[in-house]
């Protein structure tokens, strides 16, 4: 047996998550010159990720996320940050910008912001899709009893 949903529904997926995918890169990588930012790509990336999820079916998703990957890549996004954090630090203030700063506007003009935009990406992609994923494992949504049915 097949797993995940129909032919239409995965071919319709598989075009739809490489816009997602790459929207949200857009969002978090030019977080720091328009509307975005870490947060809101890895919002948006979890949900290609979710999408995936219910297109492709929980097998098909593990080879792309693997079994632990969700909760690794969320640790790597916070050990991230924290580095992030702490380099500032050895220059005098926590996450006090040691990197040059380059042209208004540009991708790679805002020192540490961008870097740090990338690492929430990674924690929060990672983290709101390992909570989905638990949810959908423990079935939280209850099944109606006979009496509440209609």
């Amino acid at each position: 047996m097949n797993a995940g949903m129909t032919l239409i529904v995965k071919t319709t997926a598989r075009l739809v998550l490489t816009f997602i995918m790459v929207f949200a890169a857009a969002l978090a990588l030019y977080g720091h010159v328009t509307p975005g930012g870490g947060f809101a790509g890895g919002a948006v990336a979890a949900c290609g990720l979710i999408l995936m999820l219910l297109a492709f079916g929980r097998l098909e998703t593990a080879k792309v996320v693997g079994k632990q990957g969700a909760s690794t890549w969320e640790c790597v996004g916070a050990l991230g940050f924290l580095v992030i954090a702490l380099v500032g630090y050895t220059a005098g203030m926590f996450f006090t910008n040691v990197l040059p700063e380059g042209e208004t506007f540009r991708l790679l003009s805002a020192g540490t912001v961008l870097w740090s935009n990338v690492a929430i990406f990674v924690k929060i992609t990672a983290g709101l899709f390992a909570v989905y994923a638990v949810l959908a494992a423990f079935r939280m949504a209850e099944e109606p009893t006979q009496e509440e049915r209609p």
